[in-house]
């Protein structure tokens, strides 16, 4: 998987434990919008 490719966001959300997002899988979603949601739960752990 690449760096910065939408598969990759899925895995690095599924790391921190999220698979779905208001009831729609991670898959559905837009990359530019894993990446946001990626960065809030970075965030959120710190």
């Amino acid at each position: 998987m690449h760096y910065g490719s939408k598969g990759w966001y899925v895995e690095e959300l599924k790391k921190h434990g999220v698979t779905h997002y208001e009831g729609r899988k991670l898959q559905s979603f837009k990359t530019y919008f894993l990446a946001n949601l990626l960065e809030t739960r970075k965030s959120q752990q710190s």
